[in-house]
């Protein structure tokens, strides 16, 4: 039910992002605006965290209640856009709200996980990435169907927020309907805001968190420009649009069975052994993928390929953290957790549009492949630390 829920309510995020190629038609968008499409709700993503973690929202208050009212103003803000006549930066201040409100759901939603799983805890919080995976990759789904009844083109882009509006509200209602936190960890707990700063000075936290940031600086820039570039190379090969946006979907939904996959092999194997693994592929495919777009089959195969990788590992960072935390404050600390990797997603999504333009595509998701190089380090450091026999039930 927590997956599920998840998975309805992350239709928001990139339910603008998927409809760029229309709104820089109606609007006249140039690249810096394209990116704000995104980079505002990653800026809304990340002021919502930051105030949840210092307020300990997520652990003073149920997490399912949260949750539900988070993923309801959402809803409400992604629709508006669709149904009120705005200008761009209003557009933006509305994003920039769904964003904040996804603070609520996201990082409570993988306390609540947490809340009910030990062993399988990774497996857990790997379903979990895996339904936020193929939420944030079905408005790409629904801007590729064919409309019915006519010959050619895609699904309008107001329908495309309307229907994401649908999804978060279905979403809403499980989680204040059917969830509820597990024995394993405190439901509430005691205001301290000191905590948020205080989980730095554990090493093992520091060090998963780090690794987490590495992989953030590769992950969302690969989600919001891979169907992009997706779409130019089938343009140049005369290929239908349509498919474009399919294929895009696939290159990020496949994730959420490489979430799964890693989730469930990290808890018998070991956390950072199968984080190492799923860096050293998703680092591969940022060298080579963007020299391939005048070869869109090779292109749409290497996608895949790291769309599955890219995310596999993204559930081992944060069930890392909730093992070697204070089990107290657990949601405060996915929060500050996933607050500065948003923050770092900004970058990348800003920088890469511009690469591209200047360089072309493999030199702007070459560039990506720095977070991979990184991350693998951190993860080989947190690796021979004493304190990763938390983790995995011993299997670091």
């Amino acid at each position: 039910m927590i997956a599920v829920a998840e998975l309805f309510v992350m239709v928001l995020w990139f339910s603008a992002s998927a409809v760029i190629p229309q709104l820089t038609l109606e609007w006249g968008l140039d690249t810096s605006q394209q990116s704000w499409l995104t980079m505002s709700v990653q800026l809304g993503f990340v002021v919502g965290a930051l105030a949840s973690a210092l307020l300990n929202i997520p652990d003073r208050f149920p997490a399912q209640w949260v949750f539900a009212v988070s993923a309801m103003v959402g809803a409400v803000a992604t629709a508006c856009i669709a149904m009120m006549p705005m200008g761009f930066e209003w557009v933006l201040v509305f994003r920039f709200v769904t964003g904040a409100m996804l603070a609520g759901v996201y990082p409570p939603g993988m306390k609540l996980m947490a809340s009910w799983f030990k062993e399988d805890r990774g497996l857990a919080i790997g379903i979990l990435v895996g339904a936020l995976t193929v939420g944030s990759a079905a408005p790409h789904l629904l801007t590729g169907i064919k409309t019915f009844g006519q010959d050619a083109g895609i699904v309008p882009w107001r329908h495309v927020l309307l229907i994401a509006s649908g999804f978060a509200v279905c979403g809403a209602i499980i989680a204040a309907v059917g969830i509820r936190a597990g024995p394993l960890l405190p439901a509430v707990s005691h205001f301290d805001w000191q905590y948020a700063g205080r989980m730095w000075k554990d090493r093992a936290v520091r060090l998963a968190n780090f690794g987490y940031f590495a992989h953030m600086w590769e992950l969302y820039a690969m989600w919001v420009w891979v169907p992009l570039c997706l779409l130019a190379s089938y343009r140049v090969a005369e290929w239908d649009d349509g498919y474009a946006h399919v294929a895009g979907f696939c290159a990020i939904a496949v994730g959420g069975i490489g979430s799964v996959a890693a989730g469930k092999f990290a808890d018998r194997l070991g956390r950072t052994r199968i984080a190492m693994v799923s860096i050293a592929a998703s680092g591969t495919c940022a060298l080579v993928a963007g020299f391939a777009v005048p070869l869109p089959a090779l292109l749409t195969l290497l996608c895949v390929v790291w769309g599955f990788a890219v995310v596999a590992e993204s559930a081992q960072y944060s069930t890392a953290v909730s093992e070697l935390c204070d089990p107290r404050y657990v949601g405060t600390a996915l929060t500050m957790q996933t607050c500065i990797g948003f923050l770092l997603t900004m970058v990348t999504i800003w920088w890469v549009p511009l690469l591209v333009e200047q360089t072309g595509w493999g030199a702007a998701f070459t560039m990506l492949a720095v977070g991979p190089a990184v991350g693998l380090w951190f993860m080989t450091r947190l690796r021979q630390l004493p304190e990763a026999v938390k983790m995995a039930s011993g299997h670091r």
